[in-house]
């Protein structure tokens, strides 16, 4: 059973929310919440493994209890308010529900949350297989898979990135920094070789003046990364290219 949280500081969203709940089997109630304090102090006492969350309520909003929180569960909003769909999804939350909301798109909520707490709680990765095979980001608000060996490479575009695939003619753009997805990549499989591009190394190639050719295009290097581009090359040609 997933544990959840309903915070709102409309007592009579609170019920609705608590009526939605009830419609999903695996999901169980662990408290219901006025405001990000009392959130708070649930989440000290107790182990909440999704928040059903507004976002407008006195004192701390929702986004502001969201950004405090060091090791934040799953996180649906729902709120009265589209304008803030963008900030949300920055934060990685799971899903935005506009209020009313409609059953059937609660349960669709619902189930989102469920698909991915079994992926990452019930179905852990085998012990012999230290690196992840495969990530999820948020596109198109839908949670979309990546296999990390199709990557061919990733290029920053501001407050967005494009996940470049060998296995799909186009993109998947996500909202996240690339300094964010270098963390969740393999660092002895990719290498950022420009303030806008990470590459598989594996994917690379050729490298002829300041251009690397991939094997579904072209990216620079700047001469911040080369050095260390270089070194990477050499040390793998040194140890039989493992």
């Amino acid at each position: 059973m997933i544990q959840c949280l309903l915070v709102d500081d409309e007592p009579l969203a609170l019920d609705l929310l608590e009526d939605n709940l009830r419609l999903v089997p695996s999901l169980e109630l662990a408290g219901r919440c006025r405001n990000a304090f009392e959130a708070m102090e649930i989440l000290q006492k107790k182990k909440i493994d999704l928040i059903f969350l507004d976002i407008q309520m006195p004192g701390i909003t929702g986004l502001q209890f969201l950004q405090g929180l060091k090791n934040p569960p799953l996180v649906i909003l729902v709120t009265a308010y589209d304008k803030f769909a963008l900030d949300g999804f920055n934060l990685d939350v799971l899903d935005y529900l506009v209020k009313p909301v409609a059953p059937e798109r609660f349960i669709k909520a619902a189930h989102k949350a469920l698909d991915l707490y079994r992926l990452t709680h019930l179905n852990p990765p085998p012990e012999n297989k230290p690196e992840a095979e495969y990530l999820f980001v948020n596109a198109d608000y839908n949670l979309v898979k990546i296999v990390i060996g199709d990557i061919t490479h990733v290029e920053g575009l501001k407050d967005y990135i494009k996940i470049h695939l060998s296995t799909a003619p186009r993109p998947v753009i996500t909202r996240m920094s690339l300094k964010a997805i270098e963390e969740k990549l393999p660092g002895n499989k990719f290498i950022r070789v420009h303030k806008s591009f990470i590459i598989s190394l594996s994917k690379m190639i050729s490298i002829r003046n300041n251009r690397i050719k991939l094997e579904n295009a072209e990216v620079p290097v700047s001469e911040f990364y080369r050095e260390n581009l270089f070194k990477r090359i050499e040390d793998s040609h040194l140890s039989g290219g493992s």
